[in-house]
């Protein structure tokens, strides 16, 4: 089409329609590049993601070709594409501020939106903005100075519906393609950013409102009648404590380290003649930890989040999707960080490498009452210390002393690695050339006993700083790991190498594969190593009662690991029970498939109390399920408080201003500070050694506070210390 032609058609409605459509999706992206971070890593996603602006703008800029006056049809054509490059323009300064995109509910909720795109809002904007309204601009002086005319013709309803009918096939498309790459996108999303790389800010819009819209009704139709059922199964299962145990670390720190993709049987496993994780070997064996040989972990597809979820809340993940992401944002949360703020003063953190929307962390943190999070953006920006999803591992647990020593004490605080997560990548200086993986035809595999071999070694770093510091004096440290690593696809491949027959692998021996550390180290414990069956859904009743505080009134679904009458079964996501004498795959009971969990044998012929003691527990592992998804899906915490415990106030916590918080509340404490590094008067970092190559000659980055959040470049911002802090401290 020569330029005359184009002119000529531009003149039409439906070329000024194209005109829009086209200069929207150039600038969005423009947008996606210059503005978000989408980690587009391959050619497949950036037609992927240069294809998501265009269905959703034609369908949204179609409305206006419905009009038939001429004049109100360009009117409205222009008025939508201000709305949607608004709300572009919108999620871009929303992102520089919060490196995450406009929610519903942070549009319809003013007081969400104030602190991000307030009085700072125009220090936010950057030239690059006019691109965004500059189209827009020339289109209406060009419409007013009749350079670009109002096409007279009439129009009928057979061309604006072929054309939103054009849009809607595009968005298919858009959308097909979107879970060609990444299946159930929508179904298990774990990141918003993920949603907007593959179909773009209009449809991730769309999306959140029904997600949002589904909530609310969800909410409304909530029955205290359930509560009260939930409340009555609970307390039912309620176990008397263990005096041995109960307070036995009370007041004591607790640092949680949780192990990436980390299975039970790398604990003493050899590769060539040597130990894959030799650190983590002896403190599995120490005199001072309790350790859980067949400690399974129970999540679903939410994964890593729901680890988390059951570790900080005792209820279980959700059936299909991740809780975190579909619900975390919403939901009340009765978590370790708010239990222990009430009953034992703690203050709270988590330390994580990526970045703090993935599993929508940022919101669900807060919900649960985390004082702290120091996501990505608190360690170091050079690209040759961050692998797959994040900083790794001995950079990050290096890179977060400067902030731990400024914590009060005591603390909980969370490190999650992510060094040891799929494809189990590491670059060739970091691989220890005295370890010789396996050589297996799958890389994956091979791969995986290097990456542990490097987390165990960042976990020895780590410790070594504790003892230096003295802070393992004081503190009680849980190990323990969140999901399988290898999947079952890989688990025949394997087989040899943890003593078993490829030829002979079964379902059973997927189920015991499911087994992942679970260690709690103290130095007034006793250890041993202990060989009943326990859950991801057992710790938190377990770290409380040993902190001294009782889980009474709490609604939680797992036992306390230690009381004298533990009942050891659990109960997988997808309904698999695991007890002491049965593995029940698929949670049918004696229809299923029933194994003898000691010898591995199916059993074929069921004794009478066989069949009773099957039957009872496929029912309470369906129960529980049941009433779990019943008290999160209908978000029914929000009915109940228990005695002695406050509410979380989410809007209290601003995880951007994390350290000025912190040196706030030092200064504001002075002498009375419990933090490290002012009970020692000086910094511990230095103690701190790590054989990082990356750190090589940069070992002051360890000690030095970047100044992208050490308080100096934010913006007419008034950082104050936690509420929650200061009322414990006056």
């Amino acid at each position: 089409m020569n330029k005359k032609n184009l002119t000529n058609f531009i003149q039409t409605r439906i070329g000024f329609f194209c005109l829009l459509v086209v200069l929207f999706a150039l600038k969005y992206i423009f947008a996606a590049y210059h503005d978000f971070n989408l980690g587009i890593s391959d050619p497949y996603q950036h037609i992927i993601m240069w294809l998501s602006p265009v269905g959703s703008a034609i369908l949204l800029m179609s409305v206006g070709l419905y009009f038939s006056k001429p004049v109100i049809s360009y009117c409205a054509m222009v008025l939508l594409d201000v709305a949607n490059s608004g709300l572009l323009f919108a999620n871009v300064l929303y992102y520089r501020q919060f490196s995450d995109f406009i929610t519903v509910k942070t549009i319809t909720n003013a007081g969400k939106v104030a602190p991000g795109l307030g009085k700072s809002a125009v220090a936010l904007l950057q030239p690059s903005d006019l691109l965004l309204w500059l189209d827009l601009f020339i289109i209406i002086i060009l419409l007013i100075a009749h350079k670009i005319r109002i096409d007279q013709k009439s129009f009928g309803l057979l061309t604006p519906f072929a054309v939103t009918s054009v849009g809607a096939l595009i968005l298919v498309l858009n959308v097909f393609l979107a879970e060609s790459s990444r299946p159930r996108l929508l179904g298990t999303t774990f990141d918003r950013s993920y949603i907007v790389k593959y179909l773009g800010i209009d449809t991730y819009t769309v999306y959140d409102a029904v997600k949002n819209e589904q909530t609310e009704q969800v909410n409304k139709n909530a029955n205290t009648a359930d509560l009260n059922k939930i409340l009555a199964y609970t307390k039912k299962n309620k176990l008397p404590v263990n005096t041995e145990y109960f307070g036995k670390e009370k007041g004591k720190n607790v640092i949680i380290i949780h192990l990436e993709s980390f299975q039970q049987f790398l604990i003493d496993l050899k590769i060539n003649g040597k130990e894959v994780t030799p650190y983590l070997n002896s403190l599995y064996h120490n005199k001072h930890t309790l350790s859980f040989a067949n400690f399974y972990h129970q999540v679903g597809i939410g994964r890593t989040s729901d680890a988390e979820n059951m570790l900080e809340t005792s209820t279980y993940g959700i059936s299909d999707g991740s809780l975190f992401t579909a619900m975390g944002s919403s939901n009340t949360f009765q978590a370790a960080p708010q239990i222990l703020r009430q009953h034992g003063n703690y203050t709270s953190a988590v330390f994580h490498g990526n970045v703090g929307t993935f599993w929508n962390r940022d919101d669900v943190y807060k919900n649960m009452g985390y004082d702290y999070f120091f996501d990505q953006n608190y360690f170091s920006h050079d690209k040759n210390d961050h692998i797959g999803y994040g900083i790794k591992d001995k950079i990050m647990f290096a890179e977060s002393i400067k902030y731990l020593e400024r914590m009060q004490q005591p603390f909980y605080t969370k490190f999650i690695t992510v060094t040891n997560h799929t494809p189990f990548d590491m670059d060739e200086e970091d691989l220890d050339p005295s370890f010789k993986t396996s050589d297996t035809s799958d890389k994956s595999i091979n791969n995986y006993f290097e990456t542990a071999h490097y987390l165990d070694q960042s976990i020895r770093e780590f410790f070594n700083y504790l003892k230096k510091s003295g802070l393992i004096k004081n503190t009680m440290v849980v190990i323990y790991g969140d999901h399988y690593g290898l999947t079952n696809s890989e688990n025949e491949t394997l087989a040899p190498i943890v003593g078993e027959s490829s030829d002979t692998w079964n379902s059973y021996n997927n189920v015991q594969m499911q087994r992942v550390p679970f260690m709690i180290h103290a130095q007034n414990l006793k250890g041993k190593i202990k060989q009943e069956v326990a859950g991801e859904i057992d710790v938190l009743p377990t770290l409380i009662h040993l902190l001294g505080i009782s889980n009474r009134n709490y609604i939680q679904f797992g036992s306390d690991l230690l009381a004298p009458k533990y009942r050891p079964w659990l109960t997988f996501r997808n309904g698999t029970i695991v007890s002491q004498k049965y593995v029940i795959i698929g949670g049918k009971g004696l229809k299923g498939v029933v194994y003898d969990r000691k010898s591995g044998k199916q059993i074929i012929n069921f004794t009478e109390q066989e069949k009773y003691e099957i039957t009872k527990l496929a029912k309470e592992g369906k129960k529980s399920l049941k009433y779990s998804d019943l008290l999160n899906n209908h978000n029914l915490l929000r009915f109940y408080t228990p005695s002695g415990f406050k509410p979380v106030d989410p809007t209290q916590f601003d995880y951007l201003t994390n350290y000025r918080q912190m040196e706030d509340l030092r200064q504001q404490l002075k002498n009375k500070s419990t933090a490290l590094i002012s009970k020692q008067r000086k910094s511990t970092t230095k103690l701190y050694k790590t054989d990082a190559t990356e750190l090589k000659g940069r070992e002051e980055e360890i000690t030095k506070i970047p100044e992208s959040v050490s308080g100096n470049h934010l913006i007419e911002k008034q950082t104050k210390p936690s509420k929650n802090h200061k009322k414990s401290y006056n």
